[in-house]
Protein backbone atom coordinates (compact mmCIF):
# COMPACT_ATOMS: atom_id res chain seq x y z
CA UNK A 1 0.00 0.00 0.00
CA UNK A 2 0.87 3.89 -0.56
CA UNK A 3 2.71 5.34 1.84
CA UNK A 4 1.14 8.55 0.86
CA UNK A 5 0.02 10.57 3.75
CA UNK A 6 -1.77 13.88 1.79
CA UNK A 7 -5.27 13.89 1.28
CA UNK A 8 -5.87 15.28 -2.18
CA UNK A 9 -8.47 18.31 -2.33
CA UNK A 10 -11.47 18.14 -3.72
CA UNK A 11 -11.67 19.56 -7.44
CA UNK A 12 -14.99 21.57 -6.83
CA UNK A 13 -13.38 23.45 -3.75
CA UNK A 14 -14.33 27.06 -4.37
CA UNK A 15 -13.23 28.13 -0.83
CA UNK A 16 -10.53 30.79 -1.42
CA UNK A 17 -7.38 31.68 1.26
CA UNK A 18 -7.32 27.83 2.48
CA UNK A 19 -4.30 25.87 2.93
CA UNK A 20 -4.65 21.82 3.95
CA UNK A 21 -2.83 21.90 7.42
CA UNK A 22 -0.59 18.62 7.75
CA UNK A 23 -0.97 16.42 10.95
CA UNK A 24 2.25 16.26 12.68
CA UNK A 25 1.38 12.59 13.03
CA UNK A 26 2.02 10.23 9.76
CA UNK A 27 -0.96 8.09 8.56
CA UNK A 28 2.07 4.69 9.42
CA UNK A 29 2.46 6.05 12.96
CA UNK A 30 -1.03 6.19 13.33
CA UNK A 31 -2.13 3.01 11.92
CA UNK A 32 0.91 1.25 13.79
CA UNK A 33 -0.38 2.55 17.26
CA UNK A 34 -4.17 1.33 16.17
CA UNK A 35 -2.77 -1.81 14.72
CA UNK A 36 -4.89 -1.78 11.70
CA UNK A 37 -5.31 -0.18 8.52
CA UNK A 38 -7.71 2.02 7.43
CA UNK A 39 -10.08 1.31 4.53
CA UNK A 40 -13.37 2.15 3.03
CA UNK A 41 -15.53 -0.24 2.29
CA UNK A 42 -18.87 1.06 -0.17
CA UNK A 43 -21.73 -0.62 -0.50
CA UNK A 44 -24.06 0.21 -3.32
CA UNK A 45 -27.27 -0.91 -4.85
CA UNK A 46 -30.82 -0.21 -4.64
CA UNK A 47 -33.01 0.66 -1.89
CA UNK A 48 -33.74 -2.61 0.41
CA UNK A 49 -31.35 -4.23 -1.36
CA UNK A 50 -29.63 -5.28 2.14
CA UNK A 51 -26.99 -2.36 2.19
CA UNK A 52 -27.22 -1.33 5.91
CA UNK A 53 -28.30 -4.54 7.26
CA UNK A 54 -24.79 -6.23 4.98
CA UNK A 55 -22.68 -3.27 6.86
CA UNK A 56 -24.03 -3.56 10.20
CA UNK A 57 -23.53 -7.00 10.45
CA UNK A 58 -19.93 -6.35 9.00
CA UNK A 59 -19.03 -3.83 11.86
CA UNK A 60 -20.11 -5.63 14.61
CA UNK A 61 -18.05 -8.23 13.17
CA UNK A 62 -14.97 -5.84 12.97
CA UNK A 63 -15.94 -4.20 17.08
CA UNK A 64 -15.80 -7.63 18.10
CA UNK A 65 -12.38 -8.48 17.02
CA UNK A 66 -11.37 -5.20 18.90
CA UNK A 67 -10.67 -3.43 15.17
CA UNK A 68 -12.25 0.18 14.96
CA UNK A 69 -15.42 0.20 12.76
CA UNK A 70 -18.16 3.10 12.01
CA UNK A 71 -21.01 2.66 9.52
CA UNK A 72 -21.79 5.44 7.00
CA UNK A 73 -25.18 5.34 6.69
CA UNK A 74 -26.82 7.26 3.90
CA UNK A 75 -30.20 7.63 5.44
CA UNK A 76 -28.48 8.80 8.87
CA UNK A 77 -25.86 10.85 6.96
CA UNK A 78 -29.15 12.55 5.22
CA UNK A 79 -30.30 13.86 8.65
CA UNK A 80 -27.56 15.65 9.42
CA UNK A 81 -24.47 16.32 6.96
CA UNK A 82 -26.24 15.90 4.04
CA UNK A 83 -29.97 17.02 5.10
CA UNK A 84 -29.95 19.94 2.60
CA UNK A 85 -29.81 17.83 -0.42
CA UNK A 86 -32.98 16.24 -1.91
CA UNK A 87 -33.06 13.36 -4.76
CA UNK A 88 -31.98 15.46 -7.66
CA UNK A 89 -29.18 13.97 -10.16
CA UNK A 90 -27.17 16.80 -9.13
CA UNK A 91 -27.91 16.38 -5.24
CA UNK A 92 -27.69 12.85 -5.59
CA UNK A 93 -24.11 13.55 -6.68
CA UNK A 94 -22.84 16.06 -4.28
CA UNK A 95 -24.46 13.46 -1.56
CA UNK A 96 -22.05 10.90 -2.64
CA UNK A 97 -19.24 13.16 -2.56
CA UNK A 98 -19.85 14.61 0.45
CA UNK A 99 -20.12 10.67 2.02
CA UNK A 100 -16.39 9.86 0.08
CA UNK A 101 -14.87 12.85 1.98
CA UNK A 102 -16.44 11.71 5.33
CA UNK A 103 -15.36 8.13 5.24
CA UNK A 104 -12.11 9.16 3.22
CA UNK A 105 -11.09 10.89 7.01
CA UNK A 106 -12.41 8.00 9.13
CA UNK A 107 -10.29 6.23 6.62
CA UNK A 108 -7.19 8.13 7.00
CA UNK A 109 -7.73 7.96 11.01
CA UNK A 110 -6.91 4.26 10.54
CA UNK A 111 -10.92 3.53 10.98
CA UNK A 112 -12.78 1.10 8.87
CA UNK A 113 -15.46 3.11 7.33
CA UNK A 114 -18.66 1.13 6.00
CA UNK A 115 -20.45 3.65 3.29
CA UNK A 116 -23.54 2.30 2.85
CA UNK A 117 -25.77 4.16 0.05
CA UNK A 118 -27.58 4.06 -3.31
CA UNK A 119 -25.27 5.64 -4.97
CA UNK A 120 -26.59 5.16 -8.37
CA UNK A 121 -24.41 6.85 -10.84
CA UNK A 122 -20.97 4.80 -12.03
CA UNK A 123 -19.23 8.55 -12.33
CA UNK A 124 -19.64 9.68 -8.66
CA UNK A 125 -18.54 6.21 -7.54
CA UNK A 126 -15.48 5.98 -10.09
CA UNK A 127 -14.64 9.35 -8.07
CA UNK A 128 -15.19 8.17 -4.19
CA UNK A 129 -12.65 5.62 -5.39
CA UNK A 130 -10.21 7.64 -7.10
CA UNK A 131 -10.32 10.15 -4.14
CA UNK A 132 -8.62 7.28 -2.10
CA UNK A 133 -6.85 6.10 -4.46
CA UNK A 134 -5.17 9.38 -4.95
CA UNK A 135 -4.59 9.34 -0.85
CA UNK A 136 -3.18 5.48 -1.08
CA UNK A 137 -6.27 4.31 1.07
CA UNK A 138 -7.89 1.20 0.49
CA UNK A 139 -11.46 1.18 -1.23
CA UNK A 140 -13.57 -1.75 -1.74
CA UNK A 141 -16.54 -1.66 -3.80
CA UNK A 142 -19.27 -3.90 -2.96
CA UNK A 143 -21.95 -4.15 -5.00
CA UNK A 144 -25.06 -5.87 -3.28
CA UNK A 145 -26.57 -6.64 -6.39
CA UNK A 146 -30.75 -7.69 -5.04
CA UNK A 147 -32.96 -7.15 -8.14
CA UNK A 148 -35.78 -4.47 -8.55
CA UNK A 149 -38.26 -6.91 -8.15
CA UNK A 150 -37.18 -8.63 -4.61
CA UNK A 151 -36.34 -5.08 -3.14
CA UNK A 152 -40.24 -4.30 -4.25
CA UNK A 153 -41.25 -7.30 -2.54
CA UNK A 154 -39.13 -6.50 0.83
CA UNK A 155 -40.41 -2.47 0.25
CA UNK A 156 -38.97 -2.30 3.86
CA UNK A 157 -39.48 1.34 4.11
CA UNK A 158 -42.73 1.56 1.74
CA UNK A 159 -40.93 3.63 -0.63
CA UNK A 160 -41.58 1.47 -3.70
CA UNK A 161 -45.49 1.51 -3.26
CA UNK A 162 -45.70 5.34 -2.68
CA UNK A 163 -43.46 5.25 -6.14
CA UNK A 164 -46.53 2.69 -7.32
CA UNK A 165 -48.83 5.22 -6.31
CA UNK A 166 -47.08 8.40 -8.32
CA UNK A 167 -46.21 10.25 -4.86
CA UNK A 168 -42.15 9.48 -5.24
CA UNK A 169 -41.62 10.51 -9.13
CA UNK A 170 -37.52 10.05 -8.80
CA UNK A 171 -37.24 6.44 -6.93
CA UNK A 172 -33.81 4.83 -8.28
CA UNK A 173 -34.72 1.91 -10.20
CA UNK A 174 -38.18 3.26 -11.59
CA UNK A 175 -38.37 6.79 -11.97
CA UNK A 176 -34.65 7.54 -12.12
CA UNK A 177 -31.96 4.98 -13.43
CA UNK A 178 -29.47 3.06 -11.43
CA UNK A 179 -25.94 2.04 -12.97
CA UNK A 180 -24.82 -0.85 -11.82
CA UNK A 181 -20.81 -1.34 -10.85
CA UNK A 182 -19.18 -3.19 -14.11
CA UNK A 183 -16.29 -4.27 -11.81
CA UNK A 184 -16.99 -4.28 -7.81
CA UNK A 185 -14.61 -5.63 -5.86
CA UNK A 186 -17.15 -7.84 -4.28
CA UNK A 187 -20.81 -8.95 -5.86
CA UNK A 188 -23.50 -10.13 -3.02
CA UNK A 189 -26.06 -12.25 -4.49
CA UNK A 190 -29.76 -11.35 -3.49
CA UNK A 191 -30.09 -15.49 -2.14
CA UNK A 192 -27.16 -14.53 -0.04
CA UNK A 193 -27.83 -14.95 4.21
CA UNK A 194 -26.49 -11.80 5.86
CA UNK A 195 -23.80 -13.79 7.30
CA UNK A 196 -22.41 -14.79 3.99
CA UNK A 197 -22.82 -11.80 2.24
CA UNK A 198 -20.76 -9.71 6.19
CA UNK A 199 -18.25 -12.74 5.26
CA UNK A 200 -17.59 -12.26 1.68
CA UNK A 201 -16.79 -8.20 2.57
CA UNK A 202 -14.54 -9.75 5.85
CA UNK A 203 -12.68 -12.01 3.54
CA UNK A 204 -12.20 -9.08 1.09
CA UNK A 205 -10.61 -6.74 3.92
CA UNK A 206 -8.16 -9.66 4.91
CA UNK A 207 -6.53 -9.79 1.45
CA UNK A 208 -3.56 -7.72 0.48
Amino acid sequence: MSQTTSIEHSPRRKAANVVWQESDVERPGRWDCLGQRGATVWFTGLSGSGKSTTAAAVEAALVAEGRWAYRLDGDNLRHGLCGDLGFSAEDRSENVRRVAEVALLFADAGAVALACLVSPYADGRRRARELHEQAGIRFIEVHVATSLAECARRDAKGLYRRAELGEITDMTGIGDPYEPPARADVVIDERSSVEAAAQLVLDALCER
